[in-house]
């Protein structure tokens, strides 16, 4: 994932949420704009995001994409671009907005070369990010209703995160001087996590500098927010004082120092937060990869949860109502606080993946299984099992083994996992056990070894 994830190895400043509320002001509906927390449309209809991260700029043949996303359920896309100082300059967004239009889905534009700026010398400042929004302005006025701004990607690192105030307040006050009327995005400092509560603290000097009162906060949640409780103790914060947040982005958690993506999943669905996962595919780190290579057809075990899963998108995506003209209110109910305190993030480097197949598809009502190690450190490994539908349509799936050098499975997701002893029987959730003939589908597992081999077994799988 050509950015960077880790905040560093610093102790977390705790401090207490205020209990004030802040009700902005009604704002003119020239499009998509902020109606107290919520992210309205112009004819008031509550539009809550619902969709995923495509890396445009480093792919920006994957054309495809905005129609594949559309096909599972988004009703959202947030388009990586570049303003020339280190990717880009992306030039093409007519084009993009023509994409999302025809897919009906709703535009985030943002520019990834401010990332950690103040950590990273390439970085370009939130005010050169503005000049690049000037320069497509002509391609941006008149698709208020399709698009919103996010104005630079995780524009501060964990060097000085105080600045993102003063810098996100007048990049916000030369949009608008410019004569931008987009709801527009802001994300944290601290990489976007902001683990030292910079937004959390000063969000209101922010959101005070838009005239038009059309600003929405947005956090990123990766390796700082790895338990419930902190998912939890940030969001009711930004909730207490009554501020529009979006999600917008996050991973998944593939070992036990990561994120917590069920609960932000639960969470957003149940105060009614968009959210917007990272990513698509393309990654470097193929781990957050949503889909492999780009492929629909193939989606990864992150792929399968975001969009399949409970509270994933298509359980809980509605489209924008620009597209339909139908009007939709969704309900919002509130899960009490907790706190604890943020962690570092993941420390171990996984080996090369390993792959073993059972036996190819006989016809029939049948499946297979195929297991692999995706990583391993000492002590711990991370698996997967694609299975796959044989030559008729399956609607549900058991898959077995037994594990010979000890192997222990500590954590499973995407499969109902039990063990006895060195036998392990996996068996489909409710949103992957119906698959058509051919179909794969994937769920994925953390287990302890203290072997000298890490030894891959002989899979058998079953299908109803």
């Amino acid at each position: 994932m050509k950015r960077r994830l880790a905040l560093a190895g610093a102790a977390f400043l705790a401090a207490a949420a205020s209990i004030l509320v802040y009700a902005q002001p009604a704002s003119a509906a020239v499009g998509l704009h902020i109606s107290g927390r919520n992210i309205v449309e112009a004819n008031g209809s509550n539009f809550i995001m619902r969709g995923v991260n495509h890396p445009h700029v480093w792919y920006t043949s994957q054309t495809s994409a905005f129609a594949n996303v559309k096909a599972l359920g988004a009703n959202t896309v947030r388009v990586v671009l570049g303003s020339g100082k280190r990717w880009g300059p992306s030039t093409d967004i007519p084009n993009i907005i023509s994409l999302c239009k025809a897919n009906k889905l709703i535009c985030v534009l943002e520019v990834h070369d401010t990332t950690g700026y103040g950590e990273d010398g390439a970085a370009a400042t939130l005010d050169e990010a503005v000049n690049y929004w000037i320069s497509q302005k002509s391609a941006l006025v008149g698709q208020e209703s399709y698009v919103a701004i996010n104005i630079g990607n995780e524009p501060i690192g964990n060097n000085n995160p105080a600045q993102w105030t003063a810098a996100t307040a007048a990049a916000i006050q030369k949009m608008r001087s410019n004569g931008f009327q987009h709801l527009l995005m802001v994300d944290a400092p601290n990489w976007g996590q902001d683990w030292q509560n910079v937004m959390r603290d000063t969000g209101q000097t922010v959101l005070d500098a838009d005239t038009q009162h059309n600003t929405v906060l947005s956090i990123h949640m990766y390796a700082v927010y790895n338990t419930a409780q902190k998912v939890i103790d940030y969001l009711d914060a930004i909730q207490a004082k009554g501020w529009p947040l979006v999600i917008g982005e996050f991973g998944w958690q593939f070992s036990s120092s990561e994120v917590d993506h069920e609960t932000i999943l639960a969470q957003a669905q149940a105060r009614g937060l968009g959210y917007i996962g990272w990513s698509w595919s393309g990654n470097t780190d193929p781990i957050l990869d949503m889909a492999t290579n780009f492929d629909p057809g193939q989606l990864t075990t992150w792929g399968q949860r975001i969009f399949n899963g409970t509270n994933g998108i298509k359980a809980t995506s509605k489209e924008a109502s620009v597209y339909s003209g139908v009007i939709t209110s969704p309900s919002v109910s509130v899960s009490p606080s907790r706190s604890v305190s943020p962690s570092p993030s993941r420390s171990v480097s996984p080996s090369p993946s390993r792959s073993a197949s059972s036996s190819p598809p006989p016809a029939g009502r049948t499946c297979t299984a195929a297991y692999s190690i995706v990583g391993q450190w000492p002590g711990g490994f991370q698996g997967d099992v694609k299975v796959t539908a044989g030559s008729s349509a399956i609607s549900g799936w058991t898959v077995t083994w037994t594990f010979a050098n000890g192997q222990t499975i500590t954590q499973s997701w995407n499969a109902t996992v039990t063990s006895s002893g060195s036998a392990v029987t996996a068996r489909n959730v409710s949103y992957n056990g119906g698959l058509g003939a051919g179909a794969s589908t994937n769920f994925g597992f953390l287990g302890s070894w203290n072997a000298t081999t890490n030894a891959m077994p002989t899979l058998s799988c079953t299908a109803s």
